[in-house]
């Protein structure tokens, strides 16, 4: 397909920028596929759509408070950066980028904070790419706890606004275990910790894998051929007890929801010869473009996505392209919300 299949008219208005006061007053849009039928429902009502021994596979990463504003040498301006991942631990290396690659050359030092911090820059990477080496005396823990408390929400640029405190509580998921994600895995932040016990009372698994979602989410199609576009490896984990229960869902012909698209992802890398999960860690760079027949999950929760945008071209090779972008014309009609903060959409 092209990706000019993916184009579409969003009103700024429909961007969410603010969370809702509660997680699971979302609205959430139903999407049959076999025959096409649109339902608008609200998220909290997913305890009447799932059943016994259907399974919900969340993704629990966490989103390291990832943005930090520091001062070069000689310069009295910021410079935001963003810390991608941890490059050697051991070192104090860590991957960077940011808008402002042009003002940081390797062998400056960055300042953060009030001087609390001090890095000195390493190498360049990609355009807007650096590594910097962190000049800290302390322990590992000592430096993760000076970054956690001089670090702010990485929340999308789109929102045009700078993040706040209630960013760090909202821009995560209430499950959230291991950090590594610099975005937020977005159709988990619907949930609370009464919806899912609701969920557990009816009889719903609910299982857990790790993808430590990165900025492959954000990063522009530049090629008009969809197959040609390459999507950034992120690391994932799957233990054996996501795979008991998504397995036991199947052979009982049951539901197994993928929440978001990075646990799809993770869901179709680790598949053995007879379409069952295996367990499993390592990276995975899949990018789902229509027709594409998934073998594990077959349902979805995702949230509303941008034009053109990978998130949206892989929820149409789940739903189907002209399905998906009718659903979304429905959506704008309907003032759904989008993108991290907005509305969901189930697709059965």
């Amino acid at each position: 397909m092209k990706l000019s299949d993916f184009k579409f008219d969003l009103p700024q208005k429909l961007i969410a920028k603010d969370p809702l006061p509660s997680r699971d007053d979302a609205r959430l849009m139903v999407l049959h596929r076999a025959t096409g039928e649109i339902e608008h429902r609200q998220f909290k009502d997913l305890p009447d759509i799932f059943t016994d021994m259907d399974t919900l596979v969340l993704n629990n990463t966490k989103v390291r408070p990832a943005r930090l504003i520091a001062r070069k040498t000689g310069d009295s301006q910021d410079v935001e950066v963003l810390l991608v991942r941890e490059l050697r631990a051991e070192d104090k290396i860590w991957e960077i980028v940011t808008a402002q690659a042009r003002k940081i050359r390797v062998s400056n030092k960055l300042y953060f904070g009030n001087g609390e911090l001090v890095a000195e820059v390493q190498d360049n990477t990609t355009t807007r790419g650096r590594t910097i080496k962190f000049i800290h005396d302390g322990t590992l823990e000592e430096l993760y706890n000076t970054l956690e408390h001089l670090g702010h929400a990485p929340i999308p640029e789109y929102l045009d606004r700078a993040s706040t405190e209630t960013d760090r509580e909202r821009y995560q998921t209430v499950y959230s275990k291991h950090v590594g994600a610099v975005a937020a895995p977005s159709a988990g932040l619907h949930f609370t910790k009464i919806l899912l016990k609701r969920l557990e009372l009816v009889g719903v698994q609910i299982g857990e894998v790790t993808c430590h979602t990165g900025l492959a989410t954000f990063k522009d199609i530049e090629v008009e051929d969809l197959s040609k576009h390459k999507m950034e490896s992120e690391a994932y984990i799957i233990e054996q007890k996501v795979v008991d229960q998504v397995n036991a869902s199947k052979l009982e012909k049951k539901k197994v929801c993928a929440v978001g698209l990075s646990t799809l992802k993770t869901l179709e890398t680790s598949i053995t010869a007879n379409n069952m999960l295996k367990a499993g860690e390592g990276w995975t760079d899949k990018f789902f473009i229509p027709p594409h027949q998934f073998k594990i999950s077959n349902s979805l929760i995702t949230n509303f996505h941008l034009p053109n945008s990978t998130p949206l071209v892989m929820a149409a090779a789940f739903a189907g392209h002209d399905l998906l972008m009718k659903a979304y014309k429905e959506a704008i009609k309907e003032k759904y919300r989008f993108y991290c903060y907005g509305d969901a959409m189930l697709i059965l």
